[in-house]
Parts: C-alpha cells; sequence; structure tokens
C-alpha cells in the first residue's frame, strides 16, 4: 500500500472520528428529547462537523499555531471528507427499514449507526486520497502533525 493510501486512511480515520462522536451524541440526544427525524439528523451533522473541526483544529493549536490558523487549516482539511462521510451515513440510515424510529435501547438503533458509519469510511477513503494526491484536504494539516 502506497503513502497515499496510508495518509487517506488515517485523515478518514480521524475524520470517522469526529463525526463518529457528532452523530452518536447527536442521535443520542435527540432520540432522548423525543425529537422528529429533521431536527435529529441535523443535529447529528452539526456536531459531526463540530466535533470533527474540533480534533483537527485542536492539533494544530498544539503544534504552535494561533487559532486562526488552526481554523483555517480545519476547514480545508476536513470540509469536504466530514461533508462526503455525513452524507453517506445519513443515507444509509434513511435506507435502514427502521432505523430512524429505533429507541436507544434497541439493537437496530446501535447497529444501523455503527453500519452506516462503516459505509461512509469506505466510501470516503478514496475521496480523501483523491485529494491528498493533490495536496488538497488533510495534505493541509500534514504539516502540523508531530
Amino acid at each position: 500500500m502506497d503513502h497515499t493510501w496510508r495518509t487517506a486512511i488515517s485523515a478518514t480515520l480521524h475524520c470517522l472520528t469526529g463525526c463518529a462522536i457528532g452523530e452518536v451524541l447527536g442521535m443520542v440526544l435527540a432520540t432522548w428529547w423525543g425529537w422528529a427525524n429533521g431536527p435529529s439528523i441535523a443535529l447529528s451533522v452539526l456536531l459531526a462537523f463540530f466535533f470533527g473541526y474540533l480534533l483537527t483544529s485542536t492539533s494544530v493549536l498544539r503544534a504552535g499555531m494561533g487559532l486562526r490558523t488552526a481554523v483555517r487549516v480545519a476547514l480545508a482539511a476536513d470540509t469536504v471528507s466530514i461533508l462526503v462521510m455525513e452524507v453517506v451515513d445519513n443515507l444509509v440510515i434513511l435506507l435502514v427499514p427502521g432505523a430512524l424510529h429505533a429507541g436507544l435501547g434497541d439493537a437496530l438503533f446501535w447497529g444501523s449507526l455503527v453500519f452506516s458509519l462503516v459505509v461512509a469510511f469506505v466510501v470516503t477513503v478514496p475521496v480523501n486520497r483523491a485529494m491528498i494526491s493533490r495536496g488538497r484536504g488533510h495534505a493541509a494539516a500534514h504539516a502540523y502533525h508531530h
């Protein structure tokens, strides 16, 4: 496996971490609060972007860069990756029969969430690889990793 694929997998795992935190937190909170599907999905997507950007920004800040640089790097590194991951993830959830109506105690809720994140990861890796090979996406954050 060449370096670009390894970097793409690493970048996608990083993205998956932020997305998973946001998705799980959003779905759990919205389900607990009894929200309808639309607001539930919106909250999950918003939190996925927030935590994805937060993870990257934190890494850049730890590397000694300022907040403005950290935000710019996070936006450049993660926007397309998170967007692809969220579109795929939510499409899968919408296509799994009963997933949107499952409760927190249902195996279907957790199983469909895990399945959707795995599918999103598989779809997003080649997207990240293509961007990295063109010097875009996660390549923007590469200089700040130690």
